[in-house]
């Protein structure tokens, strides 16, 4: 049951319909992808310091050849351009590293070190990368960081940068503002759940291979190695505000909202270039995307990319970013920009023009065609986004989850409503010879909707999961967004091999939790409650001595509050925010941190607020109840 199948002749059918339809290639991309290489490492392999290999190009070699039966066409041609990495000169003095994990790390020279522009998700991956550069370009220190916006793929692998000793001296770290609390946001609050969604977004788990995991649209995958959080030193707060770091000259564009809640451009005019951060990359980008985050503002992120291009495309030469590879020449610029500007306010001024018309996001989103112009480039096909679920999110930003049929206002959660569908068809077998004449037609779509019923009425019923994985797989493999390739792969693989629960659930992502500021990290304990449990109201006041910071912590109602107090004021406990960090981590206890000396005072608070805050099963079921 657990291994892959082969493509069915309605999927090879399928294939060679998607490509008759395919732009022309005139080889462009590929030429881009390469310019300026300079070197690379063998298969662009990582291993962290227990010899674990946390990135590696190597499982991907099978990607040289032709395109497989069980892999979209359009994809395929993705996949390959993601797979070229190494060291690649953009301009004179302006570096990347691409293909050394999901996003690129960015290198700008300045008088006597090196400006670094988002250091990838982990830290190992980004320390091999700054060692590429120092091999070719000599040993420069790093003179600042720069976070284009708050997603972890482009601040995540800030150590393999930075040494103590750079941090305990607050070297810059420039971020736009509200970097720090939408990071918190996205990767604490709800990281659990967006985690364990990640896991199938970017085939995580998938073998790699025709009949897996073969590429995320955006990059290839994401890299295995420490992630952490080093807090900004320098905020950006408006458009034209700009740095001057080590010699070289920074203009900023504020883009809050974009593809991040606290994201920016930036132009380089010594370099005559321009960073458009993850707000145009050579596909259309999610406006929601699937692993969960904010609905994004698809209006205003094609505002801002008009207003980049009257900013500064007349004074570029190149454009460039933190995924994919650059663009070069004045005409090609304004052309890629403008396209990539009307493709996001196409999908939100139809999306809601059909809304209009009373039409529901299931209803538009089977509507949305783009118009021939921009169908015909490469860089706007749904690798990483797609017009289907972008539309959706777009009806969602306005008009939220229901659709305005009232027939849809309190449906029955999955497992009630399944076990009527199934009494509805008939029971079980009678469900499942439905669902395998559709299979035997072709309409996957139909089985996994009609099958989904079943498994969640019966998990246990091996005949249900079988044929649920396997229109799943088939799906997979006419994806031609890598996401929704790996969401329906994954699948596919749960439910022949389901996971057991975790061993130990966890209290949430460790590398990013000790670096959260005090206030911060009291916040993102207040998801961890166990309401049913905290039948009692309770007060306790706590000094975070090493940063001059007290509060007040307060269970009331079952919601748990905190609030800064004067920190002259005589407060129950005082602790260090690390000690506090690893105690609420269970890393250390109350009485190792005790006689350790970084906490004294009466900690009966803090141990019954311990008492009360969960932790969370990496590991919950996505495909099954």
């Amino acid at each position: 049951m657990s291994t892959p199948k082969d493509a069915t002749p309605h999927t090879v059918q399928y294939a060679d319909r998607v490509r008759n339809r395919l732009p022309p290639d005139d080889g462009q991309d590929f030429e881009d992808a390469r310019r300026g290489f300079i070197a690379t490492i063998p298969d662009a392999r990582v291993d962290d310091a227990r010899g674990r290999t946390v990135w590696s190009m190597a499982p991907f070699a099978f990607e040289e050849s032709d395109c497989p039966e069980t892999v979209n066409p359009s994809l395929w041609r993705q996949a390959q351009l993601n797979r070229i990495h190494g060291l690649f000169e953009v301009t004179p003095g302006l570096y990347q590293v691409r293909g050394f994990d999901l996003s690129n790390i960015t290198f700008i020279e300045g008088k006597t070190g090196v400006i670094v522009v988002d250091p990838l998700i982990s830290a190992e991956p980004a320390a091999t990368a700054l060692a590429l550069y120092r091999q070719h370009r000599g040993e420069r220190p790093v003179s600042a960081v720069i976070y284009t916006h708050s997603h972890v793929d482009h601040y995540g692998g800030v150590r393999g940068v930075l040494s103590d000793q750079d941090i305990a001296a607050g070297l810059r770290i420039i971020a736009p503002e509200g970097f720090l609390k939408e990071a918190v946001s996205e990767n604490v609050l709800a990281g659990n759940a967006m985690g364990r969604r990640a896991t199938y977004m970017y085939g995580a788990l998938l073998p790699r291979g025709p009949k897996g995991h073969v590429d995320a649209g955006l990059g290839k995958t994401t890299s295995m190695g420490a992630v952490s959080l080093v807090p900004p030193t320098d905020s950006i707060t408006r458009t034209g505000e700009t740095r001057s770091i080590d010699g070289v000259d920074i203009i900023f564009q504020m883009t809050p909202g974009s593809e991040a809640p606290a994201e920016m451009n930036f132009h380089f005019p010594q370099f005559r270039a321009l960073c458009m951060a993850e707000n145009c990359t050579c596909h259309l980008h999610n406006i929601l995307t699937p692993r969960g985050a904010e609905v994004r503002d698809a209006k205003s992120w094609s505002r801002y990319i008009d207003q980049a291009i009257g900013l500064y495309a007349d004074d570029s030469d190149v454009v460039f970013a933190s995924h994919h590879w650059p663009r070069w020449g004045g005409d090609r610029i304004v052309d890629y920009l403008t396209k990539q500007r009307d493709l996001y306010k196409f999908v939100h001024d139809q999306t809601l023009r059909h809304a209009n018309h009373g039409l529901t996001p299931l209803e538009i989103a089977e509507k949305m065609k783009l118009p021939p112009s921009l169908a015909a480039e490469w860089f706007t096909r749904d690798y990483y986004g797609t017009l289907n679920h972008n539309s959706k999110a777009v009806y969602q930003r306005y008009l939220g989850w229901f659709d305005g049929n009232p027939a849809h206002l309190h449906p029955h959660p999955p497992s009630q409503a399944g076990m009527r569908y199934v009494a509805l068809a008939g029971g079980p077998e009678a469900l499942l010879a439905h669902a395998r004449a559709a299979f035997d037609q072709g309409d996957y779509r139909w089985v996994a909707e009609v099958v989904n019923h079943l498994v969640f009425a019966d998990p246990q019923n091996s005949a249900a999961r079988a044929l649920q994985a396997d229109a799943l797989e088939q799906l997979g493999y006419q994806a031609e967004s890598g996401p929704w390739r790996a969401f329906y792969l994954t699948g596919a693989q749960e439910l022949r091999d389901p996971r057991p629960p975790s061993d130990k659930p966890r209290p949430g992502p460790a590398g990013q939790i000790r670096a959260l500021p005090a206030d911060q990290l009291f916040d993102s304990l207040s998801v961890r409650l166990n309401s049913e449990a905290a039948t009692d109201d309770f007060k306790f006041s706590v000094l975070i001595d090493d940063a001059s910071q007290a509060f007040e912590v307060e269970v009331s109602n079952a919601v748990l509050h905190h609030r800064a107090i004067d920190a002259a004021g005589s407060v129950d406990l005082t602790l260090d925010r690390l000690s506090l960090a690893r105690i609420l981590l269970g890393e250390t206890t109350i009485e190792d941190a005790s006689a350790a000396g970084t906490l004294s005072g009466e900690a009966s608070g803090l141990r019954r607020l311990l008492a009360l805050l969960e932790r969370f099963d990496f590991w919950f079921e996505i495909v099954a109840p």
